[in-house]
């Protein structure tokens, strides 16, 4: 009897850390919400926002250049951004990345870009790595973290793959 309790009891503490760790890992924000605005500097001090893009589609990547999984995700970011940067769109201006770099280094940062060719403009950085604003603002524990914004600001995706992203960007192409 003592067994079947102790199985039972360990069977109810992983079952607590599971769901501790799914609340941990959930993101902020759900498909259909407004994305919330923020701004941050750019690698040159120039001010960026979120809502400086309005009108368009917007992948918000919240990456880091300590990060291997996201340093790998890079290498399908930039043929994204490239399919579709120049391309019209039934409902929207446009598309783009809105880079959110989680660092605490510049320079390791700013060379991250270089070295993966993310040759978009829009970078920013609070280089607090999980305590800057935006990072709570979006509630963001692990990277890479992704949300994707319609032109009106709503959230359509969130941790969508790269072929998730294409997919439902190619069904929005004006004809």
């Amino acid at each position: 009897m003592k067994f079947i309790y102790s199985v039972l009891a360990i069977i109810a503490i992983l079952g607590v850390f599971f769901l501790a760790y799914t609340w941990y890992k959930a993101p902020k924000y759900v498909n259909g919400e407004i994305a919330p605005n923020f701004t941050s500097a750019s690698p040159t001090g120039e001010e960026i926002s979120l809502s400086d893009y309005k009108g368009e589609y917007v992948l918000i990547d919240f990456w880091g250049s300590w990060c291997g999984p996201c340093r790998m995700e890079n290498r399908q970011l930039v043929p994204l951004h490239d399919k579709y940067q120049q391309l019209k769109f039934k409902d929207a201006k446009g598309f783009t990345i809105l880079s959110v770099g989680i660092e605490t280094r510049k320079e390791r940062w700013l060379g991250a870009i270089q070295q993966d060719n993310l040759h978009w403009k829009s970078h920013v950085s609070e280089l607090q790595r999980f305590k800057g604003e935006i990072s709570k603002l979006y509630k963001i524990n692990e990277i890479p973290t992704k949300y994707l914004i319609n032109p009106e600001g709503q959230i359509i995706g969130v941790n969508l793959t790269v072929k998730q992203i294409d997919d439902l960007l190619s069904k929005r192409l004006a004809s």
